[in-house]
């Protein structure tokens, strides 16, 4: 199975560019892009979140509901993003358009990497670990690791996305990082011309 984008991580990073994706899906220079998201949740610091401080979410609203309600909202709105469940991704080598990613179950042909998967100690992910780091904005005996990367970019063709990308951990940076991701990959497939993703009501 071979994508132009995988991502990694079916949190709130991974999640918010996969959406954007979604979204652009009439937009030219998406024509015949294949998206995937492989969206293990499991170890997700959401799990345990309950949120009062985030803009447009709810008081009181879990992060395990916000978890499986991305996923819904994905399948539904935009079900050609193939959603990837039960694996857990073990490795990843090559370069830029032709990277293989490992999983315990499959391996994947991608030309692109979004890694989302947090910024937790070890990092479990083989191919990479020349690029990890401790994490530069988390406290030090949270014992948080990051991937080395400018802008997003830890190599060509391999971006990381939310805390693991060495945000701090609040929800709404996790999220505008994988909007930032999302419209820079789809920039350059637009020939570099500025990428926005708005959905707006029809007019009247």
């Amino acid at each position: 199975m071979e994508f132009d984008v995988l991502i990694i991580g079916g949190g709130v990073s991974g999640m918010s560019a996969a959406l954007l994706f979604g979204s652009a899906q009439h937009k030219p220079f998406m024509a015949d892009k294949k998206i995937g998201i492989i969206v293990h949740q499991k170890t997700s610091s959401l799990q345990t979140a309950v949120f009062n401080n985030a803009y447009g979410i709810p008081a009181g609203k879990l992060g395990s509901e916000l978890l499986e309600e991305s996923k819904t909202q994905l399948a539904s709105l935009y079900p050609h993003i193939q959603q990837i469940e039960n694996e857990k991704v073990l490795e990843i080598t090559g370069e830029k358009d032709n990277f293989t990613v490992r999983t315990n179950k499959n391996h994947y042909l991608t030309k692109n990497v979004i890694v989302g998967i947090g910024a937790g100690n070890p990092f479990t992910i083989a191919g990479l670990d020349k690029f990890v780091m401790p994490h530069q904005k988390a406290a030090p005996e949270k014992n948080r690791l990051q991937l080395k990367n400018e802008d997003y970019v830890v190599k060509p063709g391999i971006y990381v996305v939310g805390t693991l990308a060495g945000l701090r951990s609040q929800l709404m940076i996790a999220a505008g990082s994988g909007a930032a991701v999302a419209t820079d990959i789809m920039t350059l497939w637009n020939d570099n011309t500025p990428v926005q993703i708005h959905d707006a009501l029809p007019k009247e």
